[in-house]
């Protein structure tokens, strides 16, 4: 979602990219789009509001370039090396969602701002940002996952389709939460995580009878134990 403002942003340090972004999120996720005012997040960021759009032609462009900001910056620090190392997919995404449940706790605002960004109802940004998450959601399966054993999947399961499942399951319970005015809990959050990757685990992955090819498909799990096992 860059543009040739937010190339201009992105030409400048990595401290002052970070004071703005922290400007911009902070005012959006406490007004939300429509109401937030650019002249409150220049003056937060410590500039005028001419120069403010010089880095971005108008508001839409600076909401649009924050997103983006804030999912690769997150992406940067949930991502470690110890997670190229991890060749079992749902092991995998419960190490990131770990990762992601510390990052999002040392950051609250981030949190606070990604809920409003993630689902956004006014026109002007609502159909560009559905679009990129579903882009996104490609980019992570490709980048992030090449490298899990898919040998592990049943042949009649799509290993993409079960990453939906995991987000389509997050997203449901995201929904729940804020349509009910309901605190986002990440601790119970994770709690969750841990239960859909068992019960998508036993589903989607040979069991031991079956025909894998290395023998080692892990065995179904007492579903009393799945939170301690899995978490």
């Amino acid at each position: 979602m860059t543009t040739e403002g937010g190339r201009r942003f992105a030409a400048l340090p990595r401290a002052r990219r970070d004071a703005i972004i922290l400007a911009s999120m902070r005012v959006f996720a406490r007004h939300g789009y429509r109401d937030a005012n650019t002249a409150d997040i220049a003056r937060a960021a410590g500039m005028s509001k001419g120069l403010l759009f010089f880095y971005f032609r108008n508001k839409r462009d600076l909401y649009l370039n924050t997103v983006d900001y804030v999912s690769t910056v997150m992406g940067e620090a949930v991502v470690d090396d110890a997670a190229w190392a991890i060749d079992d997919f749902f092991d995998l995404i419960m190490h990131l969602c770990r990762r992601k449940r510390a990052e999002l706790a040392r950051h609250p605002l981030m949190l606070r701002f990604a809920l409003a960004a993630w689902y956004p109802s006014h026109r002007d940004v609502a159909p560009t940002v559905n679009r990129w998450m579903q882009r996104q959601i490609t980019v992570m399966y490709e980048r992030y996952l090449s490298h899990v054993r898919l040998d592990r999947f049943r042949d009649d399961v799509d290993p993409r389709h079960v990453l939906d499942m995991l987000i389509w399951l997050a997203d449901g319970y995201l929904h729940r939460q804020v349509g009910l005015g309901l605190p986002v809990d990440l601790d119970d959050m994770l709690v969750q995580c841990g239960q859909w990757c068992a019960m998508l685990r036993r589903y989607a992955y040979r069991q031991p009878d079956g025909p894998a090819p290395d023998g080692d498909a892990p065995a179904p799990r007492d579903r009393s134990t799945t939170e301690r096992t899995t978490i």
